[in-house]
C-alpha cells in the first residue's frame, strides 16, 4: 500500500438506479461516464490528474490537489447539471439520470490488488461516502426540480468556499449534520434547503396586553318600566317619591330605591 497522498475527492451516484432493469442502467452508466469526462474536461483536469473506481451506479474520482478547486466547484455547478439535461431530453423517461454529487478532500492511501479493480482507503475518503448515501444529500435531490444536488465537506467549504475564491457565493450553500456510523459531522449543500430542513416559522408571540386586556362590558339597553297599579318594589325596597303615568305606562318623575335618584326616569 502507498503512502497516503492528499487528494480531492469527487463522487457520482445515481439516484434509484436499482429500480431500473438491465438495459436502462446500461444506458444510465454510459451517460453517468459521459457527464463525468466532459464535466472534468471543463474544469482543466487532465487524464494523468485523475484516477476514476467503478461503484456500479456510482464512480470515485480521485484528483490530483493540483487541480484547482474552485475551478471544479464551478463545472459542477454549471456545467454538470446543464449537461445532464441535455442527454436527458434523448432519453426514455425510465432512463433519465439525476445524480447526487460530493466534493471532498483528505489523505487517501492506494493498494493495487492484482487482478482486482479498487483499493483506495482512508477517513477522509470514508465521510465523503457517508455524505454521498447521506439523508440529507438524498432527501435535497427529491425536492429539486434539476437533474442534481452538490454537497461538500467541511475542509472543502472553509478552505474553498467560505471565502468565494474564484466567485462562489458562500451563500448559496447551507450547512447541514451528516450522521455516520464514526459519529455524526457537518457538511454544506450547494443551493435551497430542503422543506423539511427549514426551521418552521413561529406564530407571532403575543402581548401582555393582548393577553390580559378585557373586552368592554357589553352596553345594556335603558329599561322601561311600565306599572298596572298598586306600590311597586324592588328587592323589598319601597319605590318613594312621585309616579306619574302616561300613555303607554312609562314612569316619570323621581324614583327612589332607597337612595333617592334625580334625574328624569
Amino acid at each position: 500500500m502507498t503512502d497516503p497522498v492528499n487528494h480531492t475527492i469527487l463522487l457520482l451516484d445515481i439516484e434509484q438506479f436499482g429500480r431500473r432493469d438491465d438495459v436502462e442502467q446500461a444506458f444510465m452508466r454510459r451517460m453517468l461516464y459521459s457527464v463525468l469526462h466532459e464535466t472534468l474536461r471543463s474544469a482543466g483536469v487532465e487524464p494523468a490528474e485523475q484516477r476514476l473506481e467503478d461503484r456500479g451506479d456510482s464512480v470515485m474520482a480521485l484528483i490530483s490537489p493540483t487541480v484547482p478547486k474552485p475551478r471544479l466547484l464551478h463545472a459542477l455547478i454549471t456545467e454538470t447539471p446543464t449537461l445532464l439535461h441535455a442527454n436527458n431530453r434523448l432519453a426514455a423517461a425510465g432512463a433519465r439520470v439525476r445524480l447526487r454529487i460530493v466534493l471532498a478532500s483528505g489523505e487517501v492511501a492506494v493498494q493495487e490488488l492484482g487482478g482486482a479493480l479498487g483499493g483506495a482507503v482512508g477517513w477522509d475518503l470514508n465521510q465523503a461516502f457517508r455524505l454521498l448515501d447521506s439523508a440529507a444529500l438524498r432527501d435535497a435531490l427529491r425536492h429539486r426540480d434539476g437533474p442534481c444536488v452538490l454537497g461538500v465537506s467541511e475542509a472543502v467549504y472553509q478552505g474553498v468556499v467560505r471565502h468565494g475564491h474564484g466567485g462562489l457565493r458562500p451563500e448559496s450553500f447551507h450547512r447541514v449534520t451528516v450522521q455516520g456510523k464514526e459519529g455524526d459531522f457537518p457538511a454544506w449543500l450547494h443551493g435551497e434547503p430542503a422543506p423539511a430542513s427549514r426551521a418552521p416559522q413561529s406564530a407571532p408571540a403575543r402581548t401582555a396586553a393582548a393577553e390580559f386586556t378585557a373586552a368592554p362590558p357589553p352596553q345594556a339597553a335603558p329599561a322601561t318600566f311600565q306599572f298596572l297599579g298598586g306600590s311597586p318594589s324592588f328587592g323589598g325596597n319601597l319605590i318613594g317619591g312621585d309616579q306619574h303615568t302616561v300613555s303607554g305606562g312609562e314612569v316619570h318623575g323621581d324614583v327612589n330605591t332607597g337612595n333617592t335618584v334625580g334625574g328624569e326616569r
